[in-house]
């Protein structure tokens, strides 16, 4: 998984190889996390819930997504998360569902825009017969965007709140649990970003994210 602090630090990286993953990056940073955060807001409209729709957030406009923190996270750890998108769960048929379904739509759009990538550069390659030209594209379509992507699904999927992993396994915990949590959800979000930071939540991301990752490279006979 790409983490450009790593690559800058180790030296190892030309300047020209440095540039080509700002640039794609920048490009999951202005795509993938919108599309995320849209693939939440789009499930809770379609089941009923209109807060993210009246709140200007089923827009592919970067701005209205954007977190600080997380975007540094995708350039630094390669992987990390937008703005939360407003949702009211009592505007779902059964709440619990309805909002496992609507944080289980971000990881699954994550994953789709990985399997996409892949399927792009595996369908891209059999036309490009320079091999400049196909290094780049792997590495641009495959090992930056296609792992990434892989990446924000598996660090989303953590049961830990607020990302979308809790609010999924919310859909059997006590409700009782989930007020008692949710009273320190903000002590967590400084947990999980210490535990990332420290390399004691990174490795197993990265452990589960590379075998999922190298499972679609199968899916397209690239592993």
């Amino acid at each position: 998984m790409p983490v450009m602090l790593q690559d800058i630090l180790s030296g190892n990286m030309s300047l020209p190889l440095l540039l080509l993953e700002f640039i794609t990056l920048s490009l999951i940073v202005l795509v993938v996390l919108p599309v995320h955060e849209m693939a939440h807001g789009y499930v809770a409209y379609r089941l009923g819930d209109p807060t993210a729709k009246n709140m200007g957030r089923l827009t592919p406009n970067p701005l209205a997504h954007l977190d600080p923190i997380g975007t540094l996270m995708i350039f630094l750890l390669g992987f990390g998360y937008a703005k939360a998108v407003p949702v009211n769960p009592y505007n779902f048929r059964n709440p619990k569902t309805g909002m496992a379904l609507t944080a289980l739509a971000g990881p699954v759009s994550n994953l789709l825009m990985a399997v996409l990538a892949v399927g792009l550069y595996r369908l891209l390659s059999f036309f490009i017969t320079s091999a400049y030209v196909n290094s780049i594209l792997y590495w641009m379509l495959i090992l930056v965007f296609a792992s990434v992507n892989v990446g924000l699904a598996v660090f989303n999927l953590l049961p830990i709140p607020p990302l979308d992993g809790y609010r999924i396994l919310s859909v059997i915990l006590p409700d009782r649990w989930i007020y008692l949590i949710g009273r320190y959800e903000n002590y967590l979000i400084i947990l999980v970003m210490f535990l990332i930071f420290t390399g004691v939540l990174s490795t197993p991301i990265s452990f589960v994210a590379n075998f999922i990752f190298r499972g679609i490279l199968m899916l397209f006979g690239l592993a």
